[in-house]
This record gives C-alpha cells, sequence and structure tokens, in this order.
C-alpha cells in the first residue's frame, strides 16, 4: 500500500519538471497522510492544470465521506473490476505528485519506518485516480493512489508499493479519450528499482501530527 508520502520540492521546480498551470501556492510537505489536502495533475483537454483534493476517494454513489478511509489506494490488478474505481479509472485519472513515500519494516514487535525516493533526488507522479461527491454543501473533490506489486528495492520492507508512471505515459494517462483498459493496466508496473533509492528515518513519521524536514533525514545508526 501507500499510506504516507512527501513533497518538499519548490513550486517552481515542479512546475518546470511536470509542465502544469498552478493558481495556488503549495506548501513543502514532509510527512503527508490520507485526508489530508494533496496536490493532483489534470487536464482540461489542452493544459495540464494542477489542483488540491482530499487523499481518500469517496464514490458519487456514496452516502457520507467516511469511506474515503477505506479508499486511499486502489489495487492496480483489479481497479477496472471495482465499482468505485473503474469508471475513474476510464475517465478520471490524474498524476500524483511526490518526492519520495515511506513505509514500515516488521522488526520483531517494532516497525522501523524507511523513506524511498529517487537517486536523482527528483519529483516523480504516482498513478492517481479522482471522483467529484456532490452530496455535501459544496463539491468535494477527493483521490486515489493506484498501487502495484513491489520491485526488488521495496519487497524487503513491504509486498506492494505505489504505482509510478513514467514520463513518457503522462499524456496517454491524462488523456480522457484514451481507455484502452489493457494498455492502461500495462502502465502500472512495478517502477525500475536501479533508479531507487530507500534509507531508514526516524519514528517521528509514525505520527501525521510531526509534518517537518526531520523525516526526510537518513539514520546512520541502521
Amino acid at each position: 500500500m501507500c499510506g504516507r508520502f512527501s513533497l518538499a520540492t519548490d513550486q517552481e521546480i515542479l512546475q518546470n519538471q511536470f509542465d502544469f498551470i498552478l493558481h495556488d501556492e503549495v506548501m513543502n510537505r514532509y510527512n503527508i497522510a490520507p485526508s489530508q489536502d494533496i496536490l493532483v495533475i489534470g487536464s482540461n483537454g489542452k493544459n495540464r492544470v494542477g489542483t488540491q483534493m482530499k487523499w481518500g476517494l469517496v464514490p458519487p454513489w456514496s452516502n457520507d465521506t467516511k469511506i474515503a478511509y477505506k479508499m486511499i489506494n486502489a489495487r492496480s490488478e483489479t481497479i477496472d473490476e471495482k465499482v468505485s474505481f473503474k469508471k475513474p479509472f476510464l475517465m478520471k485519472r490524474c498524476l500524483i505528485l511526490s518526492d519520495g513515500f515511506y513505509e514500515w519494516k516488521k522488526n520483531g514487535k517494532e516497525k522501523q519506518p524507511y523513506r524511498f525516493k529517487m537517486k536523482n533526488n527528483r519529483a516523480f507522479a504516482f498513478a492517481g485516480i479522482w471522483e467529484r461527491w456532490d452530496k455535501g454543501n459544496n463539491p468535494l473533490y477527493t483521490c486515489s493512489i493506484i498501487t502495484t506489486k513491489a520491485n526488488s528495492l521495496t519487497a524487503d520492507v513491504h509486498d506492494r508499493m505505489p504505482a509510478i508512471l513514467p514520463e513518457s505515459s503522462y499524456d496517454h494517462w491524462l488523456n480522457r479519450e484514451f481507455q484502452d483498459l489493457e494498455k492502461l493496466k500495462s502502465l502500472l508496473t512495478p517502477y525500475y528499482s536501479d533508479e531507487m533509492e530507500k534509507y531508514p528515518v526516524s519514528s517521528i513519521v509514525n505520527s501525521p501530527k510531526n509534518d517537518s524536514a526531520e523525516c526526510l533525514v537518513k539514520l546512520n545508526s541502521l
């Protein structure tokens, strides 16, 4: 699964790298958790557009928003079969920006958090889907991160990882008219482990209340 990640890359760098329009300022985040607002990139048919959405998808048919806590991730293997995910997978795909994500490795009764990032320190994009919920006072926009099986780097920590899209696939992924399920699912493979690295970090990331640069620091004792 993917239950915590970071996005502490400067906004100008992100806009240059991902070529998107953004009207609001995005603050650096070091320990993003479910139910919080996250930066999402979609397409208006001409341009890539960045916006904030809540992490945890709420389907249009749901009577309340509590379901979001069970919908932070969508499994790539069955995404086209699940009622909640099939339609947004066809029509409402997005990029969810990150520069690192966390997973926890069991060590006896303890769990050691690890951070996974790119060796070149560049930000990257999770494959995401989004929805609009209209049963409240105002429209609510929410999203989910798609996961896939672990690559060789993440496998000894967790058996799942977020589906990270190669840059060459961004336009296909954001194109609503592109609805070839098999080709879309073929993009949701484990990312190249030789381009990534991992390292242990402090247990302060265990609490989403801790959202500081200290969350990114490597523990030298392990």
